[in-house]
């Protein structure tokens, strides 16, 4: 009797343990989605509804699991990593930028998409000849002219000052004589040599010779100086490398991205900080700063929803390619299903032309 009712407790206790769910369940719990506004991956409507490449990958995904979740908004992706870092969120959906630190802390998803720093301009608003014509009047031009004039009018004062004894008829005595040499030297330089002027002793023919030489360099590398400062360029012909970048006046970045990261890194001390892309562009587009860095998939799309197309432009030059991932925080359990997933979503051929509708 004893040992029988002893068998109905230890059934009776197993039952509850089962029913009550002390035992693991293998129903996920509702998933917390960390989230920040990233045009076009993630957009925070009217209704405090999300949109995006992100969320359309995510929600498939979650439809498809039968998986309950949550979002949870950041300002930045600072308090995105954050939060991942204490495990106060399950799951990352912005396209974070896939780095060797971030693999050692976190649990990176199958790359979605690839995408690089950019650099955007302000939009020339004035005619080539407007330019040509305040480029022919610039401080660089004038500078340039000068100092060609200077050398020109040193070279022939001292052929001047050999030869106006010795050759008084070509080379005058006073100021006239000053401007002989000036002549003689500026024909000689270009090569168009009218004869009229000719050094007759044998220290000024000396001069006349290193002169000639001396102005063969000098004519190839003014040509190009002055042709760099009149050509008609705008600011995409200016800027085609890093170190050239470095020269602008001001540089708009937006605050706790990798292209305030990646300025930082290469001692860029020229730089503006904004609290969103939307602002920097805008103020990029008033002249407030004179170029941004910031995400090329992300700027194109701004650029056209905020219909700045006449104002600014987004330049061939990219930073820092690489590839955007999901992030959960390392050893989640969900994370290989999620992977699964991921990788057949973007298998599809439906995902072509959901990049497309987000115009990437």
């Amino acid at each position: 009797m004893k040992g029988s009712l002893f068998k109905i407790l230890c059934f009776t206790c197993l039952y509850i343990f089962f029913v009550s769910g002390v035992y693991p369940q293998e129903k996920i719990d509702t998933l917390r989605i960390g989230v920040f506004e990233q045009a076009p991956f993630i957009m925070k409507g009217k209704e405090a509804d999300y949109s995006g490449l992100s969320i359309d990958l995510w929600e498939g995904i979650a439809l498809k699991m039968n998986v309950p979740f949550k979002y949870v908004p950041y300002s930045d992706a600072i308090g995105v990593v954050r939060a991942l870092d204490y495990k106060d969120i399950d799951l990352a959906i912005n396209p974070l930028e896939n780095n060797a630190d971030r693999m050692q802390k976190f649990e990176v998803s199958q790359p979605f998409h690839i995408s690089s720093l950019g650099v955007a301009i302000t939009s020339l608003s004035q005619s080539q000849f407007q330019i040509f014509i305040n480029n022919f009047f610039s401080r660089d031009f004038l500078n340039v002219v000068l100092l060609l004039l200077l050398i020109l009018l040193s070279f022939g004062t001292i052929l001047w000052f050999v030869e106006r004894r010795s050759n008084r008829y070509q080379f005058r005595p006073g100021i006239l004589g000053l401007f002989d040499g000036l002549w003689w030297a500026a024909v000689t330089m270009t090569t168009v040599g009218y004869g009229d002027k000719a050094p007759k002793t044998n220290l000024g023919k000396t001069i006349a010779i290193i002169w000639m030489f001396t102005a063969v360099i000098i004519i190839s590398s003014f040509t190009a100086t002055i042709a760099s400062t009149l050509t008609v360029n705008s600011l995409e012909g200016e800027i085609s490398s890093l170190e050239q970048l470095k020269t602008v006046a001001s540089v708009g970045v937006v605050g706790a991205s990798s292209g305030a990261d990646f300025l930082e890194q290469n001692g860029f001390r020229n730089t503006r900080l904004f609290r969103s892309p939307h602002e920097a562009l805008l103020a990029l587009s008033k002249k407030e700063v004179n170029a941004l860095v910031y995400d090329r998939t992300a700027m194109d799309h701004l650029i056209q929803y905020l219909q700045l197309n006449e104002n600014v432009q987004l330049l061939p030059l990219s930073f820092e390619e690489g590839y955007r991932s999901f992030m959960m925080p390392k050893e989640h359990e969900f994370f290989d299903d999620l992977n699964q997933e991921i990788i057949f979503q973007i298998q599809q051929d439906s995902w072509s032309g959901l990049l497309a509708s987000y115009g990437l």
